[in-house]
């Protein structure tokens, strides 16, 4: 968003920046265009005066040493022709002359045409009584040379015409120059813009950012996340206030909620103790028959449900950890709780083996986390797979390095594909496994774990029968 937003800043400060360079460039190249049709005008009505009061041979001869003054002075060429167009007087190259007395031009003022048809149209004008007053507008690619005339004599008393081919070499070095000056002010404008604008955006986005971590905090599971950032326009500072205290409230009700959990399943216990013991006690003294053998399903199922708290305040704890991720070996947990349920598994009369475990594999997550749910998953299997079943232990980190993922897979009859999302849930079981001892919160909390650790679990069939967990966690960061 800090990009988009950035972007659309700059493309309005560079419009604007066009929008006021160009119409100044623009307006600079006229006046000088202006100044240069004066300056010369005022020549060529004094050549035209004295061309007008030329009777003599001292006069022409007068008139011919100012012009070739002039052309000397500022390397133009002046030509006074008469109303047949022949020339009177004319100094430098004489551009009238490839031109016809009647030739017309077709171009534009501000086209660049031939030097001939140019010339042809200015003399057709002033011979008519009338002036140069406009010049194309001088710009760098301007032609080198301009045409200005000006008519000898009045109205009906028109007897000639002045020529003046002056050149554009100043009026384009200047016209160059203040363009020059012009682009480097607008670069440097927008430039100082562009970094006042990229300061504004940070101002702007900064406290977004900082709520938008905040909330992939609070996601994760860390309830103890807070917008810190006190920057940026009031509006954000009220909404990251008002962020905080909705965050506050959510975390006190999660809490009381999982505190609620966690104490009931702890207060039970001791009477839930008390009422299997004095069961036990009671057993001696009952005779054989139908009530020794209710007593013993009531001793079962007290003994079910002291399981369950278990369970409930175990997924209690897990919820409510405040412990952040940390780095553990894999590699190392993966090897010992195999070793610890290897007895178990053949007293079951189950195979655990490891059938890939690489040395150094590290992983980011709560403290023994790789350990907590590989006893919830061997302990699964042990429950679960029939005896001379088989259960494979693998662990192995991704190509690109980002993800570790424990495997266990067996062959036990597993569950039909479209029960497989119910074993993550809470108290779920199988239709087929309802009888199994055990409490159904193996896996949620396996899952539990697996989330807060910022990693997943993943549950799918084994080819030809069986089940297969992963546990996938991210790599500890560089």
């Amino acid at each position: 968003m800090r990009r988009r937003l950035l972007a659309v800043l700059m493309v309005l400060m560079g419009a604007a920046a066009l929008l006021l360079s160009l119409p100044l460039a623009d307006a600079y190249a006229r006046g000088r265009t202006e100044h240069l049709l004066l300056q010369r005008r005022s020549e060529a009505v004094r050549f035209a005066d004295l061309a007008d009061r030329m009777r003599t041979e001292a006069d022409r001869l007068e008139l011919s040493a100012e012009i070739s003054r002039y052309a000397q002075l500022y390397g133009a060429s002046v030509v006074v022709v008469d109303t047949a167009g022949a020339t009177l007087a004319h100094s430098g190259a004489d551009p009238s002359a490839e031109a016809p007395a009647d030739a017309t031009s077709g171009s534009s003022p501000g086209a660049p045409s031939d030097t001939s048809s140019e010339v042809a149209d200015a003399r057709r004008r002033a011979l008519t009584g009338r002036s140069t007053d406009r010049l194309p507008t001088v710009r760098p690619w301007s032609p080198t040379t301009a045409v200005i005339a000006e008519p000898v004599g009045r109205d009906e008393r028109v007897s000639g015409a002045v020529l003046l081919t002056v050149p554009t070499a100043a009026a384009r070095r200047d016209v160059t120059v203040r363009w020059s000056l012009i682009a480097a002010g607008a670069v440097g404008a927008f430039t100082a813009a562009a970094l006042v604008a990229a300061g504004i955006t940070r101002w702007l986005m900064r406290p977004v950012l900082d709520l938008d971590r905040t909330v992939e905090r609070l996601t994760a599971g860390s309830l103890q996340a807070r917008a810190v950032s006190d920057t940026g326009p009031p509006e954000l500072r009220n909404l990251r206030q008002h962020f905080n205290v909705m965050a506050e409230a959510m975390a006190e009700s999660i809490g009381r909620q999982r505190d609620f959990v966690a104490d009931a399943s702890h207060q039970l216990r001791n009477p839930l103790a008390t009422l299997v013991l004095q069961l036990e006690n009671v057993e001696p003294h009952l005779s054989p028959g139908p009530g020794r053998a209710e007593h013993s399903r009531a001793l079962d199922e007290a003994e079910r449900l002291a399981e369950l708290l278990d369970g409930l305040l175990a997924l209690a704890r897990v919820e409510s950890a405040t412990a952040e991720p940390a780095d553990q070996d894999v590699s190392q947990a993966v090897r010992e709780r195999v070793r610890a349920w290897s007895a178990v598994h053949g007293e079951a009369g189950l195979e655990l083996v490891v059938t890939a475990l690489p040395e150094g594999l590290r992983a980011r997550g709560l403290p023994d986390a790789v350990g907590r749910v590989l006893d919830a998953l061997l302990d699964n299997a042990v429950k679960f797979v029939p005896r001379g079943g088989r259960v494979e232990v693998r662990a192995a980190g991704d190509a690109d390095g980002g993800t570790v993922t424990v495997r266990v897979a067996d062959d036990g009859p597993g569950v039909p594909e479209d029960q497989l999302p119910l074993l993550l849930r809470r108290f779920a079981r199988a239709p087929a496994h309802q009888n199994v001892p055990g409490s159904g919160l193996g896996l949620a909390i396996a899952d539990e774990i697996a989330r807060v650790s910022g990693g997943l679990l993943l549950v799918s069939g084994n080819a030809p029968h069986g089940l297969v967990v992963e546990l996938r966690l991210p790599c500890p960061r560089p």
